[in-house]
């Protein structure tokens, strides 16, 4: 048995362990607050920022509506004078005047005489045609930014020299604007700022690296302002509320966050939240066309599972349908996935009967005796035709080759067609497909992608093709991103089949629905190539 000693020892090590562990948990925990703090002040600046620059743009675009209102002849005595009463009675603009060809004809401030000041070239051009200019000659002031819009042969000039006034320490500001012509985001005011494009020219709260991000932008005009810091700018500005919290932290509070987070984490697992999505029905379903190659045809679509956790993360179909079959519940997703389709689809499926719709279904659910009456449960009560429902089963789902067999037999006695996925990445051999009698084979984007590399996997598939012709199967191509993998197929004496980016991705059932009376449902890839430059997934 332990000694008293021992015992005390032990004790007086957990409860260093435990004190240093709050001291820690302390740590982090002030920092994630004034991050927090910090953030919602970030927005709010973005969002005085944002107003400011709005009021600012709107009062230059009333001015130069103004001076397009003169009645007066172009930069004569009385139109100069004009000009200076719009700038007497603006606090913002600090100048007005006439361009024409890039040089300055006169201006409230420089006078109507001729000149020949050249206004250099403008930083932007915006959708209405009007140009910005930053720091324009004669303007350029070392210690003051000026800004200069001009439309029509009238510009403004102002000084954005208030806003700098609404900087709150440690925040800094950077203002960028989008150059309709290139369709590319630049500075225009504030410090240059290293964030990426995606951060400065979108909406939200983001976090990079040790900087701290947020973006407003005009819902009026073409700009964005992005509030920003660093965190050890605000560790530094937060300093009293970051050492009270470490100090207020215990060996209490630190075990007690410990068990809430292993609560916490343990509901918010990501099976637990895949099994809610499928109760919930928050799981979405996107289409991808087929097209008939030798018709255009759209002949018909993927079901393809898309889902996104409680954290607003996209989790990859190969990550959580596998985790579905794992834990034993794939067969609820499948379930989701068939009555999603039948109702989005029900009434294109009633009545286009060259139309059809591919689910995939895993091995679980061939193994499943329950599987085949699900489907004709809900094909009875929608009314829908079983041929009109194709099922894909992956290659590897044929490994147990006795039950495959039965498996396709049965859907196939029910009317269901059946497809292969993945075709090629196994190597099936003549027999095997044989056995398994099948309707269509989908030959892996693999095969596809490597059309025109000079990859010695293309030599592969003159045989599938070959092997679909001797067995009088339709074969479909996944994958398909070029015209030039498309050609490749073009002259294979059987039916083929395309999918792919080039003719169109994943979609909502509306966007494919609308895809297909907007190309009279038949498509090209011309029609698609000029559009898209894609590339793998």
């Amino acid at each position: 048995m332990p000694s008293l000693r021992q015992r005390t020892t032990t004790m007086l090590a957990i409860t260093v362990l435990a004190g240093l562990l709050g001291l820690y948990l302390g740590s982090l925990m002030g920092r994630e607050i004034a991050v927090w703090v910090t953030q919602a002040h970030l927005d709010q600046y973005a969002g005085r920022l944002i107003v400011d620059e709005e009021a600012s743009a709107a009062e230059l675009r009333t001015a130069l509506a103004a001076m397009d209102a003169s009645e007066h002849k172009s930069c004569s005595a009385a139109e100069v004078g004009y000009f200076r009463a719009l700038i007497f009675e603006s606090e913002l603009l600090k100048d007005a005047g006439r361009m024409r060809d890039g040089v300055i004809q006169c201006s409230a401030v420089l006078g109507r005489s001729p000149l020949s000041l050249r206004a250099g070239d403008a930083a932007f051009t915006q959708q209405d045609g009007s140009a910005i200019y930053r720091d324009m000659a004669p303007y350029a002031n070392r210690g003051m930014t000026t800004i200069t819009l001009e439309r029509g042969g009238s510009y403004v000039v102002y000084t954005p020299q208030t806003r700098l006034h609404l900087e709150p320490a440690p925040m800094h500001f950077t203002e960028t604007v989008t150059d309709a012509p290139s369709q590319k985001q630049g500075w225009l005011l504030g410090e240059v700022s290293g964030a990426a494009q995606g951060i400065l020219n979108q909406e939200g709260l983001y976090r990079a690296g040790q900087s701290m991000y947020a973006t407003r932008c005009s819902i009026r005009f073409f700009d964005c302002v992005t509030a920003y810091t660093t965190l050890p700018e605000v560790i530094e500005a937060n300093q009293q509320r970051y050492l009270g919290c470490i100090g207020l932290s215990g060996i209490v509070c630190a075990m007690l966050g410990l068990l809430v987070s292993a609560l916490y984490q343990r509901n918010k697992g990501q099976e637990q939240q895949l099994r809610r999505a499928i109760r919930q029905g928050r799981i979405r379903v996107l289409y991808q066309p087929i097209i008939e190659l030798a018709t255009g045809r759209v002949a018909g679509a993927e079901a393809l599972a898309r889902w996104t956790d409680e954290s607003g993360t996209a989790v990859a179909p190969d990550v959580f349908v596998r985790m579905a079959e794992e834990r034993g519940f794939v067969g609820e997703l499948t379930c989701l996935v068939v009555h999603r389709v039948l109702r989005d689809f029900g009434e294109v499926l009633r009545n286009r009967a060259d139309f059809r719709v591919s689910v995939n279904v895993s091995a679980a659910d061939l193994c499943d005796q329950q599987f085949p009456a699900m489907l004709e449960k809900a094909l009875f009560r929608t009314g829908i035709s079983a041929h009109r429902l194709t099922i894909e089963i992956t290659e590897s789902s044929t490994v147990r080759h006795e039950q495959a067999i039965k498996a396709i037999h049965t859907l196939r006695e029910k009317g269901h067609s059946v497809h292969i996925d993945d075709f090629g990445t196994g190597y099936s051999s003549l027999a095997y497909l044989q056995d398994l009698s099948v309707d269509a084979i989908k030959i892996d984007k693999v095969f596809t992608q490597a059309i025109g590399t000079g990859s010695v996997t293309v030599g592969i598939l003159p045989q599938i093709l070959a092997m679909a012709q001797v067995l009088k199967l339709n074969v479909i191509v996944e994958g398909v991103e070029t015209v030039e993998q498309a050609a490749y197929f073009y002259s294979a004496e059987l039916p083929v089949f395309m999918q792919g980016w080039l003719y169109g991705k994943p979609q909502p059932f509306w966007e494919l629905q609308k895809m297909m009376v907007e190309t009279g449902k038949h498509v090209s890839p011309e029609v698609f190539c000029a559009e898209k430059e894609v590339s793998v997934a």
